[in-house]
């Protein structure tokens, strides 16, 4: 399936639609079968060990200049707006309620910029002081990547996750690169990242690099006419 770049859906601007560091077992998971308070991982917590999330906002946070730390740090380079499915954002289901919940991240959410969170039960937007805001839409990929560049045109866009949320877009030919940082573990059960078989090579080309660590960083670039 080939996007038409005429859709208004697409970015006449040379804007991208962007999955980035998205964690993958050797067994092709890329989260839990399940999501609570206590565990927001679920079995997939093993992707995370080693991790250390403050290379997202630069190199220079870290004592570690490693290469995984310089690809983590692209994770918010030139990105405008987050979409993310409901359980990224928590482990509630059905209507919202007044919990008083604000996301996994506290007061001060890693994003700093307009997050769509993708969820049958809209609500008001969730605002915080350093420049990130919650909104909540009912939306098809399509219509959800529209309302983001209306949220920050010009800028690229990230798709969070989780892998159920990336494979409705992938399926919907509007990734245009794919970061995926495969972790040397396995994992057993879970929400597989490619359920149902991969993109086609005629869609993406694919590099990788494997670190001493075990590790490998893929990046996946959309193949355009």
């Amino acid at each position: 399936m080939s996007a038409d770049r005429t859709d208004p859906t697409s970015s006449a601007d040379g804007s991208r639609t962007r999955v980035q560091g998205m964690f993958v077992s050797l067994d092709g998971y890329a989260a839990g079968s399940y999501v609570t308070f206590e565990e927001p991982f679920g079995e997939a917590i093993a992707l995370t060990r080693g991790f250390d999330g403050r290379a997202i906002h630069g190199v220079d946070k870290v004592e570690d200049l490693s290469f995984d730390a310089a690809m983590t740090s692209l994770w918010g380079q030139g990105i405008g707006v987050e979409i993310m499915g409901r359980r990224k954002f928590g482990p509630q289901t059905g209507p919202w309620t007044d919990d008083g919940w604000r996301g996994w991240w506290g007061e001060e959410p890693p994003f700093r910029t307009p997050v769509i969170v993708l969820t049958h039960h809209e609500r008001e937007p969730l605002a915080f002081e350093n420049g990130t805001v919650f909104h909540f839409l009912d939306a098809s990929p399509h219509e959800a990547l529209q309302r983001a560049h209306e949220l920050a045109p010009g800028t690229d866009v990230r798709i969070g996750g989780g892998p159920s949320t990336v494979r409705e877009f992938l399926a919907a030919d509007l990734v245009d690169t794919m970061h995926l940082t495969i972790v040397p573990v396995t994992i057993g059960s879970g929400t597989r990242l490619l359920e149902g078989g991969l993109p086609s090579s005629d869609d993406f080309f694919i590099e990788s690099v494997t670190l001493p660590s075990g590790r490998a960083h893929q990046i996946w670039y959309r193949r355009r006419p």
